[in-house]
């Protein structure tokens, strides 16, 4: 290659460096003014909800919003509503007759906390802990004087339990559009502490 194209090769090289550069230098400011505009962010999601305690595979929907609190930390709320879910139960009565019978579950959360952004930039993951309460509905199963559900009984006579949430996730945004995947253990109290592995995803934006 002679010297005068290897010149011309090395100009066009520089002017797609200083573009690159400057380009680069756009999206990082703007990430940055997005997240120092950023004042409220609401999203819905697809809600995943393993029930340990009758081994089932709860799926639902749910929607949140979060405001800024200083910086990085926002406070949120959140709520979701998992589907019918059947799982097998069984029943005794007085005279001492065992039975199988299929009931149905359903879940409501509740949830409010603060929740750290551990990034500034397009991409961030974050942290968070929240408390709150679960709703439990249950059908199809007898609950009649003399009669109790071996696995479940405790959660008919508290349908409603507290809730603690430590968790953790991955934001990414394009502008005011990102999308969101969180996981944790959602832990209820009901005659004890029990372990649940809830994963949520879903569209969010920021105003």
């Amino acid at each position: 290659m002679s010297g005068k194209k290897l010149a011309s090769f090395g100009g066009y090289f520089i002017k797609l460096a200083a573009f690159a550069i400057v380009l680069g230098g756009c999206l990082v400011t703007d990430a940055f003014a997005q997240s120092e505009n950023e004042h409220v962010q609401v999203g819905v999601f697809a809600d995943y909800f393993r029930l340990s305690q009758t081994d089932s595979n709860m799926i639902g929907i749910g929607g949140r919003a979060s405001v800024i609190g200083y910086k990085r930390l926002k406070f949120e709320a959140e709520a979701a509503y998992d589907f019918s879910r059947a799982f097998t139960e069984g029943q005794s009565d007085a005279n001492g007759t065992l039975s199988i019978v299929r009931t149905n579950v359903r879940i409501i959360h509740g949830l409010f906390g603060p929740r750290i952004n551990l990034g500034v930039h397009n991409i961030q993951p974050f942290v968070t802990i929240k408390g709150g309460g679960m709703a439990f509905r249950l059908d199809n199963a007898p609950v009649t004087f003399g009669t109790f559900g071996h696995n479940v009984d405790n959660l008919r006579l508290n349908s409603v339990s507290p809730v603690l949430y430590p968790g953790g996730g991955l934001e990414g945004h394009i502008g005011p559009v990102g999308l969101r995947a969180d996981v944790g253990d959602e832990i209820y109290f009901n005659h004890g502490a029990h372990h649940n592995l809830r994963v949520t995803f879903g569209p969010v934006f920021r105003f």
